[in-house]
């Protein structure tokens, strides 16, 4: 690559603004903007993008939506009454709060969609009970949050799905269904490593729940239960579409917490609206200026380019997905999950397609990759967030997250040879691809 090239001059632009602290979304359009300059291109071009790619795909608007739907359960003690139902039924066990930890995971994985603030709700609250009174160590308590919120953009709804759909045109409705086996199998393999831990360990037996008790939490949490039932239900009986149907959970939301619940005052409200749109300016920065730069990685031929030269390494399909997968899971570590969707995977996807590879497989594929990038050594994002909550050292939470980490791999390994595993419920509901 000729480095005095109006590209090569773009991407390191890019790098060096996004070095120097500007956060990436405007990094792209910066860099854009430079070699549309240098190519002698029409300026307007990245309104044009902008304009077109935000305001022409619906499929955006159930980024914010999703948002605010996690945010409104948080503020509405929907997260301490599925915590207490949980706990109900596998607290009972040795190392209980440590199954709770991932029993939650599951559950609020159908809510929000998003890792982030799985770690920073629910996650925060679990280290919080787990280390009351010495009950477990608190870098073993933040390496399961960490692990266990890697679940949640896995299993539907999924804001990183929803992301992979717009750049890929696979069915988001599809996507969801080919996510939920993978992150029972992920969450599978953590009960295994918990329930290994609790016995070498002796981690301790919570009391157990009294059974008179079990149908007053599950009345109690019920409403908190439906919301995966009303989402997902709305999606596959086809009354929603996904982007609608993240609207409704949010309505939803809003409702239990107010009406039910009745935990949720204006003010509450008013700053959850405002918590949600920074966030989701900030998502829409960062898809905004990858549009506009993919439009230039477009006009270079890149993903062309990328095709033809793994053609000539004649890779077969699985051959391609190791590579992707060692790919995906160093990117992972060091650069933001949306970034890589809205970068990286639309170079990779012409060659997928080319190799007859399920998008829908190859979609879950991506995602598991760079939500394990999240809890990755040495730059996961989670193990940073985590060790910020729970105040301990990075290096304990690491080590403590290292068993949880393999064990998710294998999942993906698993994933990845037996697409079975992700095709199974989209093909029951009459996926034909």
């Amino acid at each position: 690559m000729n480095l005095a090239s109006p590209f090569s001059l773009s991407v390191i632009a890019i790098t060096a603004l996004a070095f120097l602290g500007l956060p990436i979304g405007h990094a792209m359009l910066a860099g854009s903007i430079l070699y549309l300059l240098l190519a002698g291109l029409d300026m307007g071009t990245v309104a044009e993008q902008l304009l077109n790619g935000m305001y022409a795909n619906y499929i955006i608007l159930a980024v914010p939506l999703f948002v605010l739907a996690a945010e409104l359960m948080n503020i509405g003690f929907m997260t301490e009454r599925l915590l207490r139902f949980c706990n109900a039924f596998v607290g009972r066990f040795r190392g209980g709060l440590a199954f709770v930890n991932i029993a939650q995971a599951i559950i609020f994985a159908g809510m929000s969609g998003s890792a982030i603030a799985d770690a920073a709700g629910p996650g925060k609250l679990m280290q919080k009970m787990m280390t009351k009174d010495g009950k477990y160590p608190p870098s073993y308590a933040a390496a399961l949050s960490a692990a266990t919120a890697v679940i949640g953009p896995i299993i539907p709804p999924s804001i990183p799905m929803v992301v992979y759909a717009l750049v890929s045109d696979a069915s988001i409705g599809y996507l969801f269904l080919g996510g939920v086996v993978p992150g029972l199998l992920m969450a599978g393999c953590q009960m295994i490593i918990v329930a290994y831990h609790a016995r070498v360990r002796g981690f301790p037996v919570e009391p157990p729940t009294p059974l008179r008790k079990l149908p007053r939490i599950t009345w109690q949490a019920l409403p908190s239960l439906m919301m995966p039932v009303v989402l997902l239900g709305g999606i596959y009986s086809g009354a929603t579409t996904p982007t609608e149907a993240a609207a409704v959970a949010g309505a939803y939301a809003l409702l239990v917490s107010v009406v039910l619940y009745r935990s949720v005052s204006f003010a509450d409200f008013y700053r959850s609206v405002l918590v949600s749109a920074r966030t989701s300016a900030s998502i829409g920065m960062l898809i905004g200026g990858a549009l506009v730069f993919n439009y230039v990685v477009t006009v270079e031929n890149i993903p062309q380019s990328v095709s033809a030269l793994l053609q000539t390494w004649q890779l077969s399909p699985t051959g391609f997905l190791i590579l992707v997968n060692i790919l995906l899971l160093l990117l992972g570590c060091v650069l933001e999950g949306t970034t890589i969707l809205l970068v990286i995977v639309p170079v990779l996807i012409p060659t997928a397609r080319a190799l007859g590879i399920d998008l829908v497989h190859f979609g879950v594929v991506v995602v598991v990759n760079i939500m394990l990038g999240l809890v990755t050594p040495p730059y996961g994002l989670l193990l940073f967030i985590m060790s910020r909550i729970a105040e301990v050292p990075f290096r304990d939470l690491v080590r403590n997250v290292l068993p949880f980490l393999w064990a998710m791999i294998g999942s993906l390994v698993l994933i990845t040879f037996f697409p079975g595993l992700v095709l199974w419920l989209p093909r029951l509901l009459g996926y034909q691809g």
